[in-house]
């Protein structure tokens, strides 16, 4: 392993994931992801579950041992949780739990430094890839919430917001069906509706539209007609909006069983899918382009490019 590997691990709310490497150098590089829903019901209790905080402690020892094995240092560790343990009681548990694994505490990034981070690590991928123009939208849909980036891809984003809308979140305030009924629906749209109006990042204004995360990237693969998930065939395309909403639409459509039979669904996000695609498709109805470009690339590069400067 490269003597200038890093170790960057993003903690979100549904997914955890891991870049070990020296970003510098794209053959060294390793990653991870695991789904472990850490944010499981904090949107009703304020905490963090004691079954979502054993998931977590299992995927972090599994990626300690790999970055032990890689030989990188707890100086060159960044471990950021975004909006599940921002919003828990007892996320000093959380930390004391991460510290004992990692040698590191975990930092609850403000939103300034996720957006710059996100829009960093989204941009900076597509560079040789992916034509990008000024001004630039980056939307990265997760389980607790969705961050619109708008910025220019030399000089950094220029306007950001969080709002507390994502798939986890908005699927366990609403949906009690499966399939996802029509009643449902509208409530999850309504409150994407309304975070969205209250946004002061307009989509119109872009003229580039990049989305990342694993909502958006899932929808892409099966948008792309994939046999089977692979980010190779997925990083830098330019697809439609339309296919994107039809894709959500026959999503909707499926049950969990159905949606866990394709082959391109991670089994952990095929229950929350109908939410989050209720997400995705409430952000591409008010943009002013005709498609979007999807990166693999996202705040985990962002953090691992961050240890580097």
């Amino acid at each position: 392993m490269s003597t200038s590997a890093v170790a960057a691990v993003d903690c979100g709310t549904n997914t955890i994931k891991l870049l070990v490497g020296d970003p510098e150098d794209p053959g060294s590089v390793r990653r991870e992801s695991r789904m472990i829903r850490l944010g499981q019901g904090v949107d009703a209790t304020g905490r963090l579950a004691p079954e979502a905080l054993s998931r977590a402690w299992a995927a972090i020892e599994e990626y300690a041992a790999i970055i032990a094995g890689a030989g990188v240092t707890a100086d060159r560790i960044r471990f950021c949780a975004t909006s599940a343990t921002r919003d828990a009681a007892n996320a000093a548990d959380f930390t004391a739990g991460v510290r004992a694994r990692l040698g590191t505490d975990p930092e609850v990034l403000s939103g300034e430094e996720e957006a710059r981070l996100a829009f960093a690590g989204a941009l900076r991928g597509l560079e040789g890839v992916a034509d990008v123009e000024d001004p630039a939208l980056v939307v990265d849909v997760g389980g607790g919430s969705t961050e619109l980036i708008l910025g220019h891809p030399r000089t950094g984003p220029t306007a950001a917001h969080s709002m507390d809308i994502g798939s986890v979140r908005l699927h366990e305030r609403h949906v009690r069906h499966d399939p996802i009924t029509r009643d449902e629906i509208a409530a999850v749209a309504a409150d994407v509706d309304a975070a969205l109006d209250a946004s002061p990042v307009d989509p119109a204004a872009a003229r580039t539209v990049v989305v990342v995360a694993g909502t958006h990237t899932t929808l892409a693969a099966g948008a792309l007609g994939l046999g089977a998930y692979d980010r190779t065939l997925i990083h830098g395309r330019v697809l439609a909006v339309a296919d994107l909403c039809a894709q959500v639409d026959r999503l909707l459509a499926m049950s969990v069983a159905e949606r866990r039979a394709l082959g391109w669904m991670h089994p952990g996000r095929a229950d929350v899918i109908d939410a989050g695609g209720l997400v995705v498709a409430g952000v591409l109805e008010r943009l002013s382009v005709g498609t979007v470009t999807v990166a693999e690339t996202d705040i985990l590069d962002g953090i691992a490019w961050s240890l580097v400067r």
